[in-house]
């Protein structure tokens, strides 16, 4: 991947106003990236023509994907973790998050929902942080760090998520780098013996105490980039939701939609069925009276993420 492709593309948009050239060199498919998403496309197809465009203004750019975008005349583009859409003349260039008036959330495609899925499930179950009751109903993959406030909040109720039948499998995202202190005592908690508690203590604001082994962390905090993830916690859900329609039908809110600042929105329609008609649905009413169920689109999804949103 060119991490170098959106400089580039802001070089271009202002007219020469970077005189340094755009690096020539051929940019190679990461080793870890699916070997359809790298696939020469037909000549002369969408495909074909998006990518040559994008050649031509970034000599040697790789996207990671490109597939039909959830609206006609263009492609979706997965770029360095950025969604971009090109039409199929390979002529008009955009970035945002579509929405879809007719459904009322976010659009997103099949193709790139699948992408992301292979993504996350190239990840073994060994490398995972993971919570789950025995006969878990739901899984989602997060994106977590040890530092995020957020993150603590939603891990202080792991247990009713459990309880609801919401298996959760942890991965690591320490949002100030690899050259950080946060890295570094990431790398601690999934090298522990007890891997659960440890995360459990560090998120309690415990010291971490020093660990050091080969460890995932590296390689989750890049996945992570690749899918997308610019926040924490980041929810994964192995099916594309549709919380709006549960929302309306419910009076209270989803666990994790009432914090403040950053929500975590539901990982799944059911997730949020049964966290609103269960025993606990009352409880958490009580606790955060103004929450309410997200208005429709008030979440940017991503594929199979939904991400946080400024509320």
């Amino acid at each position: 991947m060119s991490r170098s492709f959106l400089p580039a593309l802001l070089c271009a948009m202002s007219l020469g106003a970077c005189a340094q050239p755009a690096d020539p060199s051929p940019v190679q498919p990461s080793p870890a990236q699916p070997a359809a998403a790298a696939r020469a496309a037909p000549a002369g197809s969408p495909e074909a023509r998006v990518r040559e465009a994008l050649g031509q203004l970034v000599p040697g750019v790789q996207p990671d994907y490109v597939g039909a975008a959830p609206f006609p005349g263009f492609r979706e583009i997965l770029l360095d973790g950025q969604v971009l859409y090109v039409s199929d003349d390979g002529r008009y260039l955009m970035q945002g998050q579509p929405f879809d008036l007719q459904t009322r959330q976010p659009a997103a495609s099949a193709g790139l929902m699948e992408y992301r899925r292979s993504l996350l499930a190239s990840v073994p179950a060994g490398e995972r942080i993971v919570f789950a009751p025995p006969n878990a109903r739901y899984t989602v993959t997060v994106f977590t760090d040890i530092e995020c406030g957020y993150c603590r909040r939603m891990h202080q109720d792991i247990a009713e998520y459990n309880r609801l039948g919401i298996a959760v499998e942890y991965l690591a995202f320490p949002r100030m780098g690899m050259a950080s202190e946060d890295f570094r005592n990431m790398v601690s908690v999934w090298c522990a013996a007890d891997r659960r508690k440890a995360l459990t203590d560090a998120k309690s604001g415990k010291p971490v105490p020093r660990k050091d082994c080969t460890s995932p962390v590296a390689m989750h905090y890049t996945l992570g980039q690749r899918v997308g993830v610019t926040g924490t916690p980041a929810v994964f859900a192995p099916t594309a939701p549709s919380w709006a329609a549960t929302c309306r039908r419910r009076s209270c809110a989803p666990p994790w939609t009432a914090w403040p600042a950053r929500t975590a929105r539901p990982a799944a329609a059911e997730a949020a069925t049964a966290a609103c008609a269960g025993p606990a649905g009352p409880r958490r009413a009580a606790r955060h009276p103004a929450a309410g169920c997200p208005a429709a689109g008030s979440v940017t999804m991503a594929g199979h993420s939904l991400r946080l949103s400024r509320t």
